[in-house]
């Protein structure tokens, strides 16, 4: 049976002009070789199987090459070449750092290098993931690196640059390899396809150049894989099959049903998607990036940033022709943040499908998405009753308001012992008056015509004059007007600071000052409605008050109670404001029941 060679061996360039995507580098030596400007030692940088090594033989090669042709390159004919074609040249020394990292090692090496070359002009060292090598072993390479003889040159290899003595990298000429382009990768498989008698599409070979991420050697190996597979004939459905790629197909389906607002349709295709076996992160990226190439797609001039083949391209050419741009950007922002995300949730299932409604509702929430800078995480009903059913509670919804709107304003009113106010309020006629109550209620001339205001839109801040103030109060009374009243749920102490713990949780990382400091006091409910935060500084109070809009509406929500009001106020000179211990706890519960104390003496308890 003839022994089987890898198509990465098998197709291994042997020449400047077969290395594929470097032509800047190649360029670059072959130039060097024909003026005789040959460094001491050149460092070979870059992702794996992009040709470090392969260049680095191809350069030793060509150097010692008795007869080097007109353009720069070996003629493979010499003894130098032939030896070198054979593997057995003495002038050309392979070592890998990996398992040879020691200090000895570098000292043979050395040693080695005295000797001058029988064959040839130069005797190449090359070694192999040079970032491997111990500090000690680097120190010993140094001089030799900075000084070696006439007849030695070095030439290192590594795919992570920043693990090298900057004194390494002050020697050596250092040539960055980039990875190979999609394009330039797909030429190649196309023409080892052709040589091994093999038919492939040429998406197929697109999916393998994406999957193999700019390195030929993986391009190479995928492509043997897939071989194996399909028995010599590669089709694109053949490649997703066995490479476990998602199809193409689903993100343009998915993309139609966001388009139309088919929320239920894209959550089947997402469980489609998941029940054969693909995970929600590699779904929610590949979402990401269909709908940056339909945004590429979108303007001619950036559709060569596009990475298909010619039958997907033309398809991402007239969907992008139906998506709108505002569409596409606050698309790209929702899946984005979804796969940042992802990681951290603990439902990940849930976060992917509500990052799909939200998406598929884009088109329809018209102009209440900001535009294109950071979309509104707003999820609306999916399923609407029908519009005669909704008629009859908005009528029934006036008489309602009306009806309550008196009790609700006089229910909110503040506890008459709150000794500091932080927020105050004026009404239409009166100037502002500074008075020791949480919160101040307006008084309106018609009690009738009252309605139901959440009490912190009813603040005056000092530093803003009252016309403005005024403003605020009338549209907040407008927009209230327009909502249905909805029944306010009773809550206790407990339940607000629950709630205050889990805000303060949520809170981002440049705020973990204030987090702290809310996650280490607690509040005290003034009456049924209104809650106080005591502070022991005018400094934090100005930071709590600032967090008083967003706060109450959080509680709000949470509460199920409209009417939920917060106060800030700064702590008497003889007031503690801290948390109490567990063992402190019990020393003030003791100091009213003695008898505790006998409790835990009897029993031999003790406080940890």
């Amino acid at each position: 049976m003839e022994n089987y060679i890898v198509s990465a061996r098998k197709y291994r360039p042997s020449t400047f002009e077969s290395v594929v995507g470097q032509r800047a580098l190649t360029t670059t030596l072959k130039n060097a070789i024909a003026t005789g400007k040959l460094a001491h030692a050149y460092l070979f940088c870059g992702p794996r199987g992009v040709g470090k090594t392969t260049c680095a033989r191809i350069f030793a090669k060509t150097i010692n090459c008795m007869s080097p042709t007109f353009d720069g390159e070996a003629c493979n004919q010499c003894e130098s070449c032939t030896a070198f074609n054979e593997q057995r040249s003495y002038n050309i020394h392979e070592l890998d750092a990996a398992s040879n990292n020691s200090v000895d090692d570098i000292r043979q090496l050395v040693e080695q290098v005295r000797i001058p070359p029988q064959i040839g002009k130069y005797k190449v060292y090359i070694i192999d993931e040079v970032h491997m090598l111990s500090a000690s072993a680097f120190n010993a390479f140094l001089k030799t690196l900075e000084e070696p003889p006439r007849h030695a040159i070095f030439i290192l290899a590594t795919t992570e640059k920043h693990k090298i003595l900057p004194t390494i990298l002050s020697r050596c000429q250092i040539y960055d390899f980039s990875r190979i382009g999609v394009d330039d990768t797909v030429a190649h498989l196309a023409y080892v396809a052709s040589k091994e008698g093999i038919t492939a599409e040429p998406e197929a070979l697109n999916v393998i150049a994406l999957k193999a991420d700019g390195g030929m050697r993986d391009a190479l190996s995928i492509f043997d894989q897939v071989v194996s597979f399909t028995g010599g004939h590669i089709t694109y459905k053949s490649v997703i099959e066995n490479l476990n790629v998602l199809d193409y197909e689903y993100y343009f389906k998915l993309t139609d049903f966001f388009l139309e607002n088919r929320v239920s349709d894209a959550l089947l295709l997402l469980n489609d998607v998941l029940n054969k076996g693909f995970d929600g992160s590699h779904f929610i990226t590949g979402l990401s990036s269909h709908m940056r190439d339909l945004l590429v797609s979108k303007d001619p001039s950036t559709l060569s940033l596009l990475e298909v083949g010619a039958s997907i391209r033309e398809r991402y050419q007239v969907q992008a022709q139906k998506c709108p741009l505002p569409f596409l950007y606050r698309a790209m922002k929702l899946c984005n943040d979804c796969d940042l995300s992802y990681r951290a949730s603990k439902n990940k299932r849930l976060l992917v499908e509500l990052t799909l409604i939200q998406v598929a509702q884009l088109t329809a929430e018209g102009d209440e998405v900001s535009g294109g800078r950071s979309p509104q995480k707003v999820i609306k009903p999916i399923f609407t009753q029908p519009a005669a059913a909704q008629q009859p509670q908005a009528s029934h919804a006036v008489p309602q308001t009306q009806a309550t709107a008196t009790p609700a304003v006089q229910s909110a009113a503040p506890a008459s012992n709150a000794p500091q106010s932080i927020v105050s309020q004026t009404n239409n006629a009166a100037p502002i008056h500074s008075t020791p109550t949480a919160v101040l209620m307006a008084q309106g001339k018609e009690e009738k015509k009252i309605p139901v205001m959440n009490i912190s839109g009813l603040g005056v801040s000092i530093k803003r004059p009252i016309k403005e103030e005024q403003k605020v109060v009338a549209q907040t009374t407008t927009t209230q007007q327009n909502i249905q009243p909805e029944e306010d749920y009773i809550f206790n102490e407990r339940d607000v600071n629950y709630y205050w713990q889990e805000y303060a949780g949520r809170m981002p990382i440049e705020q973990v000052a204030i987090a702290k400091r809310m996650q280490n006091m607690r509040v005290t409910l003034l009456n049924a409605t209104t809650f106080e935060a005591v502070v022991d500084n005018e400094i934090i109070a100005k930071e709590f008050t600032a967090l008083i809009p967003t706060l109450q509406d959080y509680l709000r929500v949470k509460l199920k109670n409209r009417k939920v009001t917060m106060a800030v106020r700064i702590s008497a000179p003889a007031e503690k404001v801290r948390v109490y211990g567990r063992v402190e706890k019990f020393q003030m519960m003791a100091q009213k029941n003695s008898a505790l104390l006998e409790l835990k003496d009897k029993f031999g308890l003790e406080l940890y």
